[in-house]
């Protein structure tokens, strides 16, 4: 049941992050949930140990998300200046 959860969850911040970084029109939910999910994974390992805050795993609450999102907007920066 978690694994239904993380992933809607993805998906959402995985949106957020391509209509913030404006790839909207290039990918689609599926390619949002995995960087959604990718940037979670990004986020836990290097941002939330600076900040203090929990990773996704922990709880889903609201600064795990912002962190979450802060997570996957770099990971489409990095895509976009890798693509150049």
């Amino acid at each position: 049941m978690n694994i239904i959860i993380y992933l809607i969850a993805g998906a959402i911040v995985g949106y957020i992050a391509s209509r913030i970084m404006h790839t909207n029109s290039q990918q689609g939910l599926l390619l949002d949930i995995v960087v959604g999910v990718v940037g979670a994974f990004l986020a836990g390992y290097f941002i939330s140990p600076l900040l203090g805050i929990g990773t996704i795993n922990d709880a889903i609450t609201i600064p795990t998300m912002l962190v979450t999102l802060v997570g996957s907007v770099v990971l489409l920066w990095i895509v976009k200046m890798i693509r150049r």
